[in-house]
């Protein structure tokens, strides 16, 4: 036990400069604004943590040296997985990971599905998510629809700023076949020729 807990401790404190040494050198030597960075993020969880293992599992003769990777599998997950999360949250506020668009009807903060009658319309709600208003000021243009006619999508407004709800309109027309329909709902903003997008699905489901 004396000489485990010291070279487990040398095994999480060099993971952990690896961690932050690795973070560092991307965020200096990657010029682009999104290019890379994700991977960044990601690479000292996914090297630390199998290569620990992997080290600890040839040196398990020699308790100190399976200790010191037992260490970077532990650096692995803190801070390794904790900074590179919290880097991909930044990342995707700053829009590199994409948006998306939250559909929620009246009192729900998002849904997947939709039940509805033929010829019943439903009030739903749409938002864009992964992009924050800050960062990307202008309007996203939207559109909204289904690739068959028995659904009609209407949408309350076509042009939003992230964040900003806006009003969606469902309807399975009148004498729509009993079946499973998708709806597809898309923000679109266009900056100095670049396209950014937000994109979003629901599943209607005819009864």
């Amino acid at each position: 036990m004396q000489e485990f807990l010291p070279a487990l401790l040398l095994g999480w404190v060099l993971g952990t400069a690896l961690v932050f040494l690795v973070r560092w050198s991307g965020q200096h030597l990657i010029t682009a604004a999104c290019s890379g960075k994700t991977l960044v993020a990601l690479s000292m969880p996914l090297l630390l943590g199998p290569g620990g293992l992997a080290f600890t599992a040839l040196s398990w003769r020699r308790p100190r040296r399976a200790a010191l990777g037992l260490g970077l599998v532990v650096a692995s997950f803190l801070p390794g997985l904790y900074v590179g999360a919290r880097d991909i949250g930044q990342l995707r506020t700053q829009g590199c990971a994409g948006g998306y668009v939250v559909i929620a009807a009246p009192g729900t903060k998002s849904i997947g599905t939709l039940s509805l009658r033929p010829g019943e319309t439903r009030q739903l709600t749409g938002r864009i998510g992964g992009y924050q208003r800050r960062d990307y000021p202008g309007v996203f243009t939207l559109k909204a629809g289904s690739l068959d006619p028995s659904i009609k999508v209407t949408l309350g407004k076509t042009q939003v700023h992230a964040g900003e709800s806006f009003p969606l309109t469902v309807t399975a027309v009148p004498g729509a076949p009993l079946n499973t329909y998708k709806v597809g709902v898309q923000g679109v903003q266009t900056v100095a020729s670049k396209s950014y997008e937000a994109t979003g699905t629901l599943e209607v489901d005819v009864h």
